[in-house]
């Protein structure tokens, strides 16, 4: 059964909790949306469903309905303690702050290709979702519920005005797309904007060859050339690449971050032998 608003504001008040800011804290109280994110989660019997920010059990609740292994993550014990209650043995439930989690232990343990879904807060969104892509190689998919502005950027592509680092690095595991808007009404507490529904496939191969750029290599490259995204790459890039590697890339020199897409990035990333 799928938690209403009143349900929801009933065990706040039955557990005495109120939301903490410091955690962005803001429940989904609407069984529609909770029925719509599973849908777009594409997760079925025999799945593996790790939920990130489980909260209460709104969304849980709707996982397991389409037959899923969930297994609910939640930093707040408070809330951690209502999930096992209210879940019983339905749901594996996990005490955890998913920015400092061992991705590779915890898959590591569990059978087949996971599905991320998750309800995250705009502070630690990015964070959580690029981790989990860089240490979570088991995971096949993600379906995450996010800030408008902070989904937008993950999506963005070269020339959008939210086009930046995260966005490089996204594109670089994933093709990343907006899959539906969240309106504020559906939280407790309401927040003040809207939220996006993002599902991230993760590609088969990165989008920059590995055996070519070194990841980390790749990432400080990309990092130093948003660093400072107002001045030419020449000047952004000065003592990170070399000057010959702009014509090996088939990069202007006075190209500006936001400019390039991500297999551009990889080829000034490369190192030539």
């Amino acid at each position: 059964m799928n938690l209403s608003r009143s349900d929801v504001q009933r065990l706040l008040a039955e557990h005495q909790i109120r939301p903490a800011k410091s955690l962005g804290q803001h429940f989904v109280a609407d069984p529609n949306t909770v029925e719509r994110i599973a849908r777009l989660a594409r997760v079925g019997p025999g799945d593996l469903v790790v939920e990130v920010g489980a909260g209460l059990g709104s969304l849980t609740v709707a996982l397991v309905a389409t037959g899923a292994r969930v297994l609910a993550i939640e930093v707040d014990r408070r809330l951690a303690e209502v999930l096992r209650y209210s879940l019983g043995p339905e749901a594996e439930v996990l005490e955890a702050d998913a920015v400092r989690l061992d991705w590779g232990s915890l898959l590591g343990e569990r059978s087949g290709p996971a599905v991320l879904v998750a309800n995250l807060p705009y502070n630690v969104a990015t964070p959580i979702v690029v981790r989990a892509l860089e240490d979570a190689p088991g995971l096949s998919r993600m379906l995450v519920m996010v800030q408008r502005e902070v989904g937008e950027r993950w999506v963005a592509g070269p020339g959008d005005p939210a086009y930046g680092a995260v966005s490089v690095k996204v594109a670089y595991w994933t093709t990343a797309s907006i899959v539906g808007r969240v309106p504020p009404t559906v939280f407790v507490p309401r927040p003040k904007v809207d939220s996006v529904l993002v599902e991230l496939v993760r590609r088969a191969v990165p989008a920059v060859d590995s055996g070519a750029v070194e990841y980390r290599r790749f990432e400080t490259v990309v990092r130093a050339g948003f660093g400072h995204r107002r001045k030419m790459l020449r000047r952004s890039l000065a003592g990170v690449v070399e000057p010959a590697a702009f014509e090996r890339a088939g990069v202007a020199p006075s190209a500006r971050a936001e400019e390039l897409s991500v297999e551009q990035w990889g080829a000034l990333a490369r190192i030539p032998a």
